[in-house]
């Protein structure tokens, strides 16, 4: 059986800063490689939140038809955000255990919206330690990030 995965990750120069996502999906079978296609972008000013939430929009979305899906992020808060909280935070009309808006609603409803077609297994993984695919989705998101930087000067 062909397996699919995503490999999300989320970066920021400054919080908020300009920022940027990146996604490595892969399809496998038997261990070996069949296709890979990578994706990011970024924003002017946004946060680290927002960019790991986009990351994981961004390789649901890619996907044409309804699939088996494992997305792998070194974000708990997207995880547990998508896995425990966002049950109550729909029940609350978008609103915390505390009765604050949820911050980033809109991405967590598209992110609501984008999974609803699938069968998604979440994973969590340690950032930054030696994961290869996670490293590639790191570097992914900071070059989808880069076009917003600030230029330095030539000197």
């Amino acid at each position: 059986m062909v397996k699919l995965f995503a490999y999300t990750d989320g970066a920021c120069s400054g919080n908020p800063g300009p920022g940027g996502w990146g996604v490595l999906m892969r399809a496998s079978k038997d261990g070996e490689i069949l296709k890979e296609r990578e994706l990011n972008g970024g924003e002017p000013e946004t946060t680290n939140n927002r960019m790991e939430l986009l990351a994981a929009i961004s390789a649901l979305e890619a996907l044409e038809r309804p699939s088996i899906i494992t997305v792998v992020t070194d974000s708990s808060y997207v995880k547990d955000g998508v896995t425990k909280w966002i049950h109550g935070w729909k029940k609350n009309g978008w609103k915390t255990a505390a009765k604050k808006p949820v911050k980033n609603a809109e991405l967590w409803q598209q992110l609501d919206t984008a999974q609803a077609r699938h069968s998604v297994t979440w994973e969590w993984v340690k950032g930054h330690a030696g994961h290869p695919e996670n490293e590639r989705a790191d570097e992914l998101a900071r070059a989808g990030m880069e076009p917003f930087k600030p230029q330095k000067a030539a000197k």
